[in-house]
């Protein structure tokens, strides 16, 4: 057990170090642009302003984002997705077959609607807990994490539903910050590397910050799209690679509520908000809107519940059904009626 306890302490240890490295590089070009090119190269004091104005507006918001996605501890399920001690016990002792129909007695009641590819409900033997939709377990964070996207490194942390707006928002803000810093070092890069300014301390500094910014705003512009993209389709990382599997078969669109709504479930509904790296998310992560055109006659009673959410403002027990949804949600008549004229007519 020591050794085992010795080797985990060094992983996590060692799991800083590409934190560490930026903000060492996010330190050395706070440095390299005030004080190397600001202080020392530009001339004019009114573009000397402007441009540390701009400069730490962007190094704020960068940095807030960040540390917000490092310090967001990842969400787990509840206790209502364990199994009780009774079932837990009688688990242990069965086979497979008869497992998976402890855990189907143990799931009526939750709202989980993703299997398994063979069709099995979604357990976690390592936290022995019933797994939530799009809640998958990180063997890194050695936790099952809620909505999980991905676990990055370079935040030393799970990206999920606790922290995935401010992921997005710490890319956008990295972004920005190095295509800021390399638009306005270029005409000074280039009056250095044509002998144009005298050879002083601040030349490396300036030649090498334009270099870093060009890098890193590149590698991170693909990366920033690809997660604006996947916010516009509603999906995880993980989603994108293997559609999750609903009662009635894989649907890589079926959490998609359509573009707009889906930038809501990440951001909020106050767009005022939408900027700041301040949780606005909506849902409590256990249970999510799938489309409705994905007809599961065990899902139709919450089929328009939000997030696990009651019609109105409070998370839905799946025991509602279609007719109290009704009673308290406007504007969703149409659709209500369409699910129940397919569902009779899948019935019949």
């Amino acid at each position: 057990m020591a050794p085992h306890h010795v080797l985990k302490c060094c992983q996590r240890s060692l799991a800083w170090i590409p934190v560490i490295f930026i903000n060492l590089v996010v330190g050395w070009s706070y440095y390299a642009y005030v004080v190397e090119l600001c202080i020392f190269t530009i001339p004019n004091n009114a573009e000397k302003i402007s441009y540390l104005v701009v400069f730490h507006l962007f190094f704020i918001m960068f940095i807030w984002s960040y540390w917000k996605t490092i310090c967001s501890r990842p969400a787990s399920p509840s206790k209502e997705f364990c199994l009780a001690k009774v079932e837990k016990e009688q688990y242990e002792k069965e086979q497979s077959d008869a497992q998976q129909d402890i855990l189907k007695k143990a799931a009526i009641g939750l709202p989980v609607y993703t299997r398994t590819g063979t069709g099995a409900v979604r357990y976690c033997e390592h936290c022995q807990v019933i797994k939530p939709d799009r809640c998958h377990h990180c063997s890194t964070c050695d936790m099952c994490v809620l909505k999980m996207d991905h676990h990055c490194p370079w935040v030393n942390n799970c990206v999920g539903f606790s922290n995935y707006k401010f992921f997005v928002l710490f890319l956008a803000y990295s972004m920005l910050y190095c295509v800021f810093i390399a638009a306005t070092v270029l005409q000074y890069f280039i009056k250095f590397w044509t002998n144009q300014l005298p050879d002083t301390h601040a030349k490396f500094h300036v030649l090498f910050l334009f270099f870093v910014a060009a890098m890193f705003f590149i590698s991170i512009l693909s990366l920033f799209s690809y997660h604006l993209w996947l916010v516009g389709k509603n999906r995880t990382t993980i989603e994108a690679f293997r559609a999750p599997v609903f009662r009635n078969g894989p649907d890589k669109n079926g959490f998609s509520l359509g573009f707009s709504r889906n930038v809501v479930e990440v951001f909020g509904d106050q767009k005022k908000y939408w900027m700041f790296p301040i949780y606005t998310s909506h849902g409590d992560g256990h249970s999510f809107v799938t489309r409705l055109l994905t007809l599961d006659p065990e899902q139709i009673a919450v089929g328009l519940q939000i997030n696990g959410k009651s019609s109105v403002d409070g998370l839905a027990s799946p025991k509602h059904i279609l007719g109290n949804n009704i009673n308290h949600i406007e504007g969703h008549q149409d659709d209500v009626a369409q699910t129940v004229t397919v569902t009779m007519e899948t019935e019949s």
